[in-house]
């Protein structure tokens, strides 16, 4: 019988470890941490009863993805909910903007920045479902829908500074630059808008849901499927070494470039091994889970009702601090992103104390502690916040990529989106999956289409697996 052993068990582990059980492969999947799972783990982290999201938060692209669909996660158990407004950006003086799911809505809500808005994002978040379809895989493929994916990419290819100057107002400009921050690039470099055109438009087609009980249901919803196909699992080993795993036919690694190529070691020909330890990761993650009794006092009103809110002031604001950070210096004023995932699931919650998400961007590795920074953010469009809190949980760059070794640096991420990997990570090949040794494949969110829950790395990786065996 073909077997195969899957290395990492973040969401890009578990789907190629299902899809290859599900074509007849036997599999077995090690994980170094104690709990299964990556990036899409859920805990308790301040206060009993409340459910935190220990990374991923929200799933644009996960609902929908071929592997979602073709493994009938919402069948196992997996249940998607959505807030009533997808994302908001407050700015001074109880000033801000909304994304609602209907791109009409969100327009009217702009002004004089919504007809820039309804032009941009209208005909893209019609054709999304075949936009999203051709780049959830690798670039270099004959594309389904080469017109929409070439309207998608026009845009895409742009510095959101130019991009949101379409928009025309400061509330317009600020909605799409806080989701373009997403990217953690530097706002007016080239393909700086891919990020959040693709996250936008998603916005208006699908919406950002959250899995009811945590992001740990998606986990949850692939180990009821592997079960059902007899996947093996072990946690708490730590691989080094391809010589651990015996002789399966097929390797996973749902792992960085760099640790791959520790593990492959001299079985990688030289070349991918210089490539892999090029690949360059982003600036870091600073996380803050709150305990908040209440929840936010926003100033913005339509910031009290959004599952995500993006803190950065206007898009010249937003741009100086992403440019400091990819410099490598923490601004005075960060971008920070607020999740407020209870909205969409009361489950999270414990009566009227509610699970607050909240990460800022620094530079890669930093040292310092941001709490007061994200705090005083947060404070700064909602004024009484500080008297709410009840807990908090802090994990800096360094715990980040002690949780998951994939963070390099707190990089969450996994790898810089600068336009040249955006189009070739890990590495230009035509099979970006493949590692130069037979058999062996790097699944991890290092390989296209990149960051999510979505599993499509993992999804697309063993594909290519099954079809060279």
């Amino acid at each position: 019988m073909t077997t195969a052993v899957v290395v990492g068990s973040g969401p890009n582990g578990l789907a190629a470890a299902l899809t290859l059980a599900a074509a007849g492969v036997r599999v077995r999947v090690i994980e170094a941490a104690d709990v299964l799972g990556g990036g899409v783990r859920s805990a308790e982290l301040t206060l009993p009863g409340l459910v935190h999201d220990e990374c991923a938060g929200f799933h644009p692209l996960a609902p929908g993805s071929a592997f979602a669909q073709r493994f009938d996660l919402a069948g196992a158990g997996l249940t998607w909910r959505w807030a009533p407004v997808e994302f908001a950006h407050p700015l001074a003086g109880g000033r801000g903007a909304v994304a609602l799911r209907s791109v009409a809505e969100t327009a009217a809500g702009l002004g004089a920045g919504g007809r820039g808005w309804q032009r941009t994002f209208g005909p893209l978040a019609e054709r999304f479902p075949a936009i999203s379809e051709e780049f959830l895989q690798p670039v270099l493929h004959v594309p389904g829908h080469p017109l929409h994916l070439a309207r998608f990419g026009a845009y895409a290819g742009l510095p959101a500074t130019l991009l949101a100057r379409r928009l025309r107002t400061p509330e317009a400009q600020a909605l799409f630059a806080g989701v373009a921050a997403h990217a953690f690039r530097p706002l007016d470099t080239p393909a700086s808008s891919a990020i959040g055109v693709a996250l936008t438009t998603a916005a208006h087609a699908f919406g950002w849901p959250v899995a009811e009980r945590g992001t740990a249901a998606i986990r949850d919803a692939i180990l009821a499927r592997a079960a059902e196909h007899g996947v093996r699992f072990e946690t708490g080993r730590r691989v080094t070494s391809l010589d651990e795993l015996g002789a399966p036919d097929v390797v996973m690694l749902d792992t960085s470039p760099a640790a791959a190529a520790r593990i492959a070691g001299d079985r990688m020909p030289p070349r991918v091994r210089r490539a892999y330890l090029r690949y360059r990761h982003g600036p870091g993650a600073f996380k803050v889970d709150f305990a908040v009794e209440g929840g936010v006092p926003w100033t913005h009103e339509g910031s009290r009702s959004a599952g995500t809110v993006h803190l950065g002031g206007d898009l010249a604001e937003m741009a100086t601090a992403e440019k400091e950070v990819a410099a490598g210096r923490m601004p005075e004023r960060p971008f920070v992103l607020v999740g407020q995932q209870y909205l969409a699931d009361r489950t999270r919650s414990a009566g009227d104390v509610h699970p607050l998400y909240a990460y800022a961007h620094v530079p890669a590795g930093f040292t310092g502690d941001a709490t007061e920074a994200i705090t005083a953010r947060i404070e700064q469009y909602a004024p009484g916040f500080r008297d709410r809190i009840r807990a908090t949980y802090v994990r800096s760059t360094t715990e980040l990529s002690r949780h998951n070794e994939n963070y390099v640096a707190g990089d969450i991420v996994t790898g810089a989106n600068d336009p040249w990997q955006l189009l070739f990570r890990p590495r230009p090949a035509l099979d970006p999956y493949a590692t130069g040794i037979p058999g062996v494949h790097l699944c991890s969110a290092a390989t296209p289409p990149g960051a999510g829950a979505h599993g499509m790395c993992g999804y697309n990786a063993a594909q290519r697996a099954l079809a060279r065996l």
